[in-house]
């Protein structure tokens, strides 16, 4: 897991990750809103990743084509 920080330099608020720095942006507000994107992205990439969570099988059949 990474850890995210918000460190202000002067007028401007730097976004860290693991103590490194990754984000320069002008509003503390903003930065928050974008680490808070970020992990969520991240946390559904870990879901979908995981072959434990993904069925084996489909759970809906398929439909048969209605076309000639």
């Amino acid at each position: 897991m990474t850890s995210y920080s918000i460190i202000k330099v002067g007028n401007d608020y730097v976004v860290q990750a693991n103590d490194k720095c990754i984000l320069k942006l002008g509003s503390r507000r903003r930065a928050a809103q974008l680490i808070s994107d970020a992990t969520d992205l991240l946390n559904a990439i870990a879901v979908v990743e995981s072959p434990d969570l993904s069925p084996e099988t489909p759970s809906l059949a398929r439909e048969g084509s209605e076309l000639p």
